[in-house]
């Protein structure tokens, strides 16, 4: 399960992403969707990967108890301190310095298991997705937000870089840069949910997430309202073929029979 590139010295310009419209709008679309699969009463969720602890703190206002591991000292630092920033949330987060080859949870099983921006940082994603299956209780929720290999070539094409967008295409390209400059890999949900369904888990609905915005840069801002809109016009398509399959990212998620022998 190699990785193709470090995260540790991208991680201001994730932090700076996060912030923007069209950071807000990608974590905006993931929250909303854990929340309708998420039980109302809290529940235990390990976020893999969690970085500066964006989702985590989301999920933990929510009410869920949130365990949050990130192999980058550096990013764990960052979470920590939005979490000092939110006193109220203390109790409920758990921040651990570990990656997908290293979490330290053997025999500990978790409501929903949340890996978001991960997998298109490693070689391939068979090992990760049995990992992240095998930590979800019966019952329980895996969520994993990938790079979606169908979309390849299209943040370039409306970009205007139509020479790159061209030889992504035709070559049928499963990598390309990243927002944060960096090459990363992009996976099917088709692909992805049949891993997870190896394992065990139903797979559910998957979504398309940021389909309209995707080729704007992070200095796209926009009135609320107008931001509002954006996000109802997206949410609204990511359910949907063939918008969903031009998405930037896909969402997939996968659950646990209540009655499971793995």
């Amino acid at each position: 399960m190699g990785a193709l590139n470090g995260f540790d010295t991208v991680g201001a310009a994730y932090a700076a992403h996060s912030d923007s419209a069209r950071g807000r709008l990608r974590h905006d679309l993931v929250e909303r969707r854990l929340l309708t699969e998420l039980p109302a009463r809290p529940v235990t969720v390990l976020d893999v990967g969690c970085g500066n602890g964006e989702m985590t703190l989301r999920l933990a206002a929510a009410g869920h108890r949130v365990t949050g591991a990130d192999p980058s000292a550096r990013m764990l630092a960052a979470a920590a301190d939005r979490l000092a920033g939110r006193p109220e949330l203390a109790d409920r987060v758990r921040l651990v310095g570990a990656g997908l080859e290293s979490l330290p949870f053997e025999g500990e099983r978790f409501d929903a298991v949340c890996c978001h921006g991960v997998l298109m940082y490693l070689d391939e994603p068979g090992e990760a997705v049995a990992r992240l299956a095998g930590l979800v209780a019966p019952g329980g929720l895996l969520s994993v937000l990938a790079k979606n290999r169908r979309s390849i070539g299209v943040r370039e094409a409306l970009a205007g870089d139509c020479t790159t967008a061209r030889r992504l295409i035709e070559s049928g390209a499963n990598r390309s840069a990243g927002n944060l400059g960096r090459e990363t890999r992009g996976d099917t949900a088709e692909d992805l949910d049949r891993l997870a369904a190896g394992h065990g888990l139903t797979p559910l609905p998957w979504q398309g997430v940021r389909i309209f915005h995707d080729h704007l840069d992070d200095t796209w801002a926009s009135e609320p309202a107008a931001y509002a809109a954006a996000l109802e016009v997206e949410w609204a398509a990511s359910w949907r073929s063939p918008y969903r399959d031009m998405g930037h990212l896909v969402h997939t998620l996968a659950r646990r029979p209540e009655r499971s022998r793995s």
